[in-house]
């Protein structure tokens, strides 16, 4: 996140405060946090289930070596 972003996000979620909004509502300032967490999350799974090293071991649990 740039520092305008940052800049830009802290006043989206301050007038919503201010104002009574809730902040994790579906249009509240705070509603992308879990679903950009979860994404990043299993990307990161993903990319190391998928890292070379990991696929080039032997399946042992199937008896292929």
């Amino acid at each position: 996140m740039t520092n305008e972003e940052q800049q830009e996000f802290e006043k989206m979620a301050l007038d919503q405060f201010m104002s009574g909004k809730i902040l994790f509502s579906k249009d509240g300032a705070f509603a992308p946090m879990p679903k950009n967490f979860i994404e990043k999350a299993l990307e990161a799974e993903m990319n190391d289930h998928l890292d070379i090293s990991e696929r080039s071991k032997s399946n042992k649990r199937y008896g292929i070596t």
